[in-house]
């Protein structure tokens, strides 16, 4: 595929990512506010297309594409549970633990790390801090959200998004540290 195809393919894939993300949070489907999306998503899938998809698309890509949209689900119970570990944690003020957690990632992709890190702070109780090359440095505010990171559940379940190697003989849900 030529150079230029690529590029378009690669706009075209951005686009209509944008695009179903403004459809699914704008929550607007009139004539104004579908044309106002279509004219945003179009202008910064042109702009930016490279941020999103760096490299041109292959056959690994709709890999990964699908994997994360069946981890977006598994996350989301994640969040839901993890707020009400946080509830319980307001009734039981004596449960707070605070603690900064350093852990070792084996996560090679940047992407896979960036995507790591925002699902840990996107868990209620945790908050990536820092990111320093292989090492992760989480405040959690109990020590049962600390466990959680330590486990390295979510890392599995993104290292399987990501296609990572090394962790293709890792069962998930079993942690190895």
């Amino acid at each position: 595929m030529s150079d230029g195809r690529s590029k378009t393919m690669r706009r075209f894939a951005v686009f209509v990512i944008l695009f179903a993300f403004w459809l699914v949070f704008s929550g607007h489907f009139d004539t104004f506010h579908l044309s106002l999306g279509l004219i945003c998503s179009a202008a910064v899938a042109a702009l930016s297309y490279d941020l999103l998809l760096p490299e041109p698309l292959s056959s690994s890509a709709a890999v990964i594409a699908w994997r994360f949209l069946l981890y977006t689900p598994w996350l989301m119970y994640e969040v839901v549970v993890a707020n009400f570990h946080v509830l319980r944690l307001v009734i039981q003020p004596s449960r707070l633990q605070p603690q900064i957690v350093r852990f070792k990632t084996y996560l090679k992709s940047d992407l896979a790390k960036v995507t790591l890190a925002n699902s840990i702070t996107l868990t209620p109780g945790t908050i990536t801090m820092d990111v320093d090359d292989d090492e992760f440095y989480v405040h959690a505010v109990s020590s049962q959200a600390a466990m959680s990171v330590v486990e390295g559940d979510m890392e599995r379940r993104v290292a399987h998004v990501f296609l990572e190697p090394e962790h293709a003989a890792r069962p998930i849900g079993k942690p190895e540290r």
